[in-house]
């Protein structure tokens, strides 16, 4: 039905017993080929088939030819007015489909590129679908993860796995780089969660890192190797330079201050969570130190600020030390400081020289929860659903000064998602986490400028990796960071749709979705009576719940508008007359 010349030239011609005749046909195919010889492609033949959605109208031979030539010159394979160019057929096998071959050698002796092909066929197939009024498809602007191939899904099969490797090797690097501080955190907590890393360094500089790949263990290729996967073969946002520019961003933009880059910001912090953090921190660096030296510089890289005390008489001893968080300062603005002993008894600095002294081996990082108390992680959650509350503020006011600016709160909103999903272990949370999982990434792997937003986004994720999971009282705690997520993530769908990308905006909608069912804990299937006497150990948030049972939504202008003209019209708005006191 179309080709490299018309169609009538290009029929196979019918023999006698009515079959057809190719010879034809496949020696003009190929004959290009033999003006490459030796540069041949060893896969020479590019075959692609295009197929229209069930609820599409029925397009015509002339329409499916359209089409066609319409792909092949996007590609730049045959271009219009090109005589020299590839020769290709396409063949019609039913009324919703077609497929295109063509040969990988020009006629001039050229050989094509075919370099990075797949993203040139989405720009054609969205320009044929706006033509012919199809269904629109999502665009090629690689925020799709890296899918399992076949031989991947069969292999798992075979095995009896639940889960394909490579979907399980992502959820747990994306749950390491947002739980890590650090470079060193973050393989730490990949080989605390039993799985393989290999990294691999700079053939220049052998002391530099340059990038690692993560296997699972039992997953072996033919050889009984490993099979390992890199981080760009996992997602796009996965490699070490991407993962780097999360922990230390190098250009931070002109709004926010400087201590909004540090691993965990102390800003907008409550003390408790702030003495939290840092007794974890100084914990887990006494561990591992041998020597004062090693201390104070593993705090330092943890981006904690110390202050050593020395002695009045000598003034070369050290008698103690505090720290603190960036920026975490009081009503008065004078840093907050706590001394070893102010978190924990066995943190003071007598403690921690006679632990030295008796020269223990030291510790390794383990990736795990902290020893928190209730109130604790009941102000860790409370604080991560403040910066939730932040981040959608932000986000309403960069789309309408400068959307743009809004995309690294929506890359940061997914780390918090798959943190909160593993710490509750809720099913809602975790498919609310792998629904929005294209949400997060930016287009064509740009990386945002870093923003308060987004930073206080994952801080708020690195603080629920200290918590560990607390049973069933989990889910009440967590309901006001659910409520505000569910906010932040309507914020990101509509910032999506007004940049019409209809496929981020779905993801960010469904995963709102599925958080509601967690923000309306048990309302609609609670009887009225049962909401005056709620359960004495709910916490106060759940207990404002009942007194307000349909979640809070903002109120849009059109909205109030139209309500207030409604009431108006009804009798129920009437201005208030002069003298008259409104009751309570």
């Amino acid at each position: 039905m179309a080709g490299f010349r018309s169609p009538a030239e290009l029929e196979p011609g019918e023999r006698a017993d009515g079959s057809r005749d190719f010879r034809r046909l496949g020696g003009l195919l190929h004959q290009p080929l033999a003006l490459l010889g030796e540069r041949n492609y060893d896969k020479p033949v590019w075959h692609l088939s295009l197929r229209a959605a069930p609820e599409d109208p029925v397009l015509s031979d002339q329409q499916w030819a359209e089409a066609a030539r319409e792909l092949m010159a996007r590609t730049g394979l045959a271009p219009d007015g090109d005589a020299d160019a590839v020769r290709w057929v396409a063949i019609r096998h039913a009324e919703d489909h077609i497929h295109v071959v063509a040969t990988l050698a020009r006629t001039d002796g050229g050989r094509p590129v075919v370099w990075n092909d797949g993203y040139r066929v989405r720009d054609a197939c969205r320009a044929i679908e706006r033509r012919f009024g199809l269904r629109s498809t999502a665009p090629a602007d690689r925020t799709a993860a890296r899918c399992p191939k076949r031989g991947e899904h069969e292999k798992t099969a075979r095995h009896g796995r639940a889960e394909v490797p490579r979907v399980a090797l992502r959820r747990h690097v994306q749950l390491a780089a947002a739980g890590a501080r650090s470079e060193q955190e973050f393989f730490a907590r990949l080989r605390a969660a039993n799985v393989l890393v290999r990294q691999r360094f700079s053939q220049r500089d052998p002391t530099q890192l340059s990038g690692y790949a993560v296997a699972l263990p039992g997953d072996h290729n033919g050889d009984g190797r490993p099979v390992w996967f890199g981080g760009g073969k996992l997602a796009a946002d996965l490699t070490l330079p991407r993962l780097r520019h999360r922990w230390r961003p190098s250009q931070p933009s002109a709004g926010p201050s400087p201590a909004d880059y540090y691993p965990v910001s102390g800003r907008h912090l409550s003390q408790r969570t702030a003495g939290a953090v840092l007794r974890t921190t100084v914990r887990d660096a006494a561990r591992r130190a041998r020597t004062a030296e090693q201390f104070f510089e593993r705090l330092e890289d943890a981006g904690l600020q110390v202050r050593r005390r020395f002695s009045d008489r000598a003034p070369g001893q050290i008698t103690g030390y505090a720290v603190t968080l960036p920026d975490h300062r009081d009503e008065e603005g004078a840093a907050v400081w706590y001394s070893g002993g102010r978190l924990a008894d066995e943190l003071t600095w007598t403690r921690l020289r006679e632990r030295w002294s008796s020269n223990p081996p030291p510790e390794p990082h383990k990736a795990g929860s902290a020893e928190l108390t209730h109130e604790e992680r009941q102000t860790l959650y409370d604080d991560a659903a403040r910066s939730a509350a932040y981040a959608t503020a932000q986000i309403r006011r960069y789309s309408v000064i400068n959307p743009h600016a809004a995309r690294d709160a929506c890359w940061a909103a997914a780390d918090i998602l798959l943190m909160a999903s593993k710490v509750t272990g809720n099913s809602h949370l975790r498919r609310a986490a792998k629904a929005y999982d294209r949400a997060a990434r930016p287009p064509y792997g740009r990386l945002p400028a870093p923003t308060s937003a987004g930073n206080g986004l994952r801080t708020a994720a690195r603080l629920l990796a200290l918590v560990d999971p607390a049973g069933t009282r989990t889910v009440v705690m967590v309901t006001r960071l659910v409520i505000n997520m569910v906010e932040l993530l309507e914020s990101i769908a509509q910032l999506h749709q007004a940049q019409r990308r209809r496929e981020q905006a779905d993801a960010a909608s469904s995963a709102a979705v599925r958080l509601r069912r967690i923000a309306v804990p048990a309302t609609e299937s609670t009887h009225p009576q049962r909401l005056d006497r709620p359960s004495p150990s709910l916490s106060p948030d759940a207990l404002a719940l009942h007194g307000f049972p349909q979640p809070w939504r903002a109120e849009t202008p059109g909205r109030l508008d139209r309500s207030a003209a409604n009431l108006k019209q009804s009798g129920q708005l009437a201005r208030p007359q002069p003298g008259h006191r409104p009751s309570r």
